[in-house]
C-alpha cells in the first residue's frame, strides 16, 4: 500500500511540475471548440508552436477572436435566452484557460450577456498579456499558454 501511495504522489508531482493536465485541457478544449476534421494533424502545429514559443520567447498566438468568442457564447446559450448563467461563464473561462478553478469571480446575480462575455474574455486576455509583457493584440498569450511555457 505504501509503495502504491508513494508512486501516486510521485506521478501527481510529475504531472504538476510539467503542467501536463493543463496542456491536455488546453488541447482538448481547442479540439472541442474547432472540431477539426483530422484532430491529430490539427494538434501537431499547435504543439510545434508551443515548442517554438518556448525556445524562442516569441509570443504564442491567441486563437480566439471576437467571432470565436461570440460562437462560444451561442453554444453556451443553447436556448437563445441572450444570456448564460454565472456557472456557465466561469466554466467557459476555465476551459479557455482564463481563470483557475479556485479563482473567485464576483457573481452579481444577473445573467451574462454576449457583450459582457466578450468584454470579460478580452479583458482577461489583456490582463494575461500584461503579465507576459505582450505589447499588442497579436502578442496576446492565453492563460493556458502562460502555464505551458513556464
Amino acid at each position: 500500500m505504501e509503495a502504491n501511495s508513494s508512486r501516486e504522489i510521485e506521478a501527481r508531482n510529475y504531472l504538476e511540475k510539467h503542467r501536463i493536465m493543463e496542456l491536455l485541457t488546453y488541447l482538448t478544449s481547442a479540439l472541442l471548440f474547432f472540431r477539426p476534421e483530422k484532430p491529430r494533424e490539427y494538434l501537431i502545429p499547435i504543439l510545434e508552436q508551443l515548442r517554438t514559443a518556448k525556445v524562442s520567447g516569441v509570443a504564442f498566438p491567441f486563437f480566439m477572436d471576437n467571432s470565436n468568442i461570440a460562437a462560444m457564447f451561442q453554444m453556451l446559450d443553447s436556448s437563445n435566452k441572450g444570456s448564460i448563467s454565472f456557472i456557465q461563464y466561469k466554466e467557459a473561462l476555465k476551459t479557455l484557460g482564463l481563470c483557475t478553478a479556485d479563482e473567485v469571480l464576483k457573481d452579481d446575480g444577473h445573467g451574462i450577456t454576449c457583450e459582457k462575455f466578450m468584454y470579460e474574455v478580452n479583458k482577461k486576455t489583456q490582463e494575461i498579456c500584461g503579465k507576459t509583457k505582450g505589447k499588442d493584440s497579436e502578442s496576446y498569450r492565453s492563460a493556458a499558454e502562460l502555464l505551458l511555457l513556464h
